[in-house]
């Protein structure tokens, strides 16, 4: 069943009063939230890159407080073992059974800090809960439930000691973000309320996690007409086949543009998809996805640059289909 113009509408205030109670803590950055949330909703995940102290923490406890759902955090350092993110099997002499002590990774929101700190072993503990929502100990699987959201982070400033994340763990990311510095004004606001330690506590829950579970059904009902769809496929393709990139968009970064465009069209009022919507989110859905050429990169080829030339040479679809 398709989501009716209803619907639609009901999905466009809900998401917007979600957008409002999260912005209340991180004060100023609207478009971030609404990535954030979108990408929530699509059952996505989210990579920041961004330097310490911009909100990252914050976000994570506003958004679990507006969907009444719990939160974690996980600090990755180099010595993090893999059972220290998903949780780990231990022997009960009284009972002389296995149980299984969970881990942080079992929150509806896990602000994975700092990810390229931990070794690859580590961060490859988070690919099959990012992609199947369930983590797998001693053959037996554990559903982490719904929502389920990984907000991982990353310092663009300090290399030293970090382990790059490999292209396979990056294309599992929906969108890839950054939160960057307040206005003078919104910073202002900040100082004038630092004796609240914790801003995003004092917020009220707008929905329960049920109801996110029902508004990302209802969100994949969203209509994509087989011209936008072949419009996406044409934008995954060509950036396979720019000068520019030795990997282009894959299959899997193609199927999340359609998630995700789908949350966005909804969150704007509309039960269909429509090429702005691809293009609006294109640049925070692609770019980390493609790996650019060592000569093109030298001579001053970016992922961003890739993509803007890409939605320039390839026309958007006029009719349906």
């Amino acid at each position: 069943m398709t989501m009716t113009a209803e619907q639609a509408g009901w999905f466009q205030g809900t998401f917007a009063r979600l957008v409002d109670n999260v912005d209340l803590a991180l004060m100023g950055k609207r478009e971030v939230v609404s990535l954030v949330v979108a990408a929530m909703l699509a059952e996505g995940h989210v990579l920041l890159e961004d330097a310490p102290g911009t909100g990252k923490t914050s976000l994570a406890r506003a958004l679990a407080a507006t969907v009444q759902g719990t939160s974690s955090r996980v600090q990755f350092t180099p010595d993090l073992l893999p059972s220290d993110v998903t949780g780990v099997t231990i022997y009960d002499q009284n009972s002389h059974t296995f149980e299984f002590h969970r881990g942080p990774v079992f929150a509806s929101i896990v602000l994975a800090d700092e990810i390229n700190r931990a070794s690859p072993k580590t961060q490859s503990a988070l690919l099959e809960v990012m992609e199947e929502s369930r983590v797998t100990i001693d053959g037996v699987a554990h559903e982490v439930g719904r929502p389920f959201l990984v907000i991982a982070t990353q310092n663009p400033i300090e290399q030293a000691g970090t382990y790059r994340l490999p292209e396979a763990q990056l294309d599992r990311f929906l969108i890839k973000t950054s939160i960057g510095y307040p206005s003078l004004e919104v910073t202002e606001r900040i100082l004038a309320g630092s004796g609240v330690r914790n801003s995003a506590s004092s917020l009220s829950p707008m929905i329960t996690t049920a109801a996110v579970a029902d508004m990302a059904d209802l969100a994949a009902t969203c209509h994509a007409d087989p011209a936008v769809l072949r419009y996406i496929a044409e934008l995954a393709e060509a950036t396979r086949t720019d000068a520019g990139t030795q990997v282009g968009v894959s299959v899997r970064g193609a199927i999340a543009m359609v998630r995700l465009a789908k949350v966005w069209a909804a969150a704007n009022g509309r039960n269909y998809l429509v090429p702005d919507d691809v293009k609006h989110l294109a640049p925070h859905v692609w770019t980390h996805r493609l790996v650019i050429d060592a000569e093109a990169e030298f001579a001053g080829t970016t992922a961003e640059s890739v993509i803007a030339r890409v939605l320039g040479a390839v026309p958007a679809p006029v009719t349906r289909s």
